[in-house]
């Protein structure tokens, strides 16, 4: 069974959507670390932040991954000496949680909870994007057929029409880009 392209693959499609979701986590990192210096808190960073990883991140990426790839990669026929969706899947609802807390530290006014939650996230993003890049997706690039690999494809497509109205998604790659921007003049850029 002949692999698709390389541009036609899933996976790259996942790994290019994570460089967007790191531009955010450093921006997060330099804020954390700003708070935790004395900086005042800027609510209207942090809300964007929330706002990014929750429709970007988790309702348009973690959802390609949990309703798409990890479900074709748990069908059975698939062969592949572990698994380790069900990881990847603590790991998501890991990150909910922080983003939860960081959501409440600033609706409390709390700047270490805030710093605290957002640094937690950003550290727990960096590794699992890791992980992802370099040990799921490679698996995932081995196991599935050419055949199911366009299917994801097709999955893909038909989920960000569903999910996301015209122009959401250009939204938050502006957002992306501004935060990477933010974050570099920190001194934090993503490689």
């Amino acid at each position: 069974c002949l692999m698709p392209a390389i541009e036609e693959k899933p996976t790259l499609i996942l790994s290019k959507e994570h460089q967007n979701i790191l531009k955010v986590v450093n921006a997060l990192l330099a804020e954390s670390s700003a708070l935790e210096k004395g900086k005042q808190l800027d609510k209207g960073f942090f809300l964007q932040a929330v706002d990014f990883i929750r429709n970007y991140a988790d309702k348009f990426h973690h959802a390609k991954e949990e309703d798409i790839l990890f479900k074709e990669m748990c069908k059975p026929g698939v062969e592949m000496h572990c698994n380790p969706t069900d990881q990847m899947r603590y790991e998501h609802d890991l990150g909910r949680g922080f983003v939860k807390e960081m959501e409440s530290g600033l609706n409390e006014g709390s700047k270490k909870k805030v710093a605290e939650n957002a640094r937690n996230y950003a550290q727990l993003l960096q590794e699992h994007i890791y992980k992802e890049d370099n040990i799921l997706y490679p698996l995932a690039d081995s196991a599935l057929n050419a055949r199911a690999q366009k299917s994801m494809l097709q999955a893909f497509a038909k989920a960000e029409k569903e999910r996301f109205a015209k122009g959401t998604k250009e939204k938050y790659l502006k957002i992306a880009k501004e935060f990477e921007k933010r974050a570099e003049k920190k001194g934090l850029r993503v490689e």
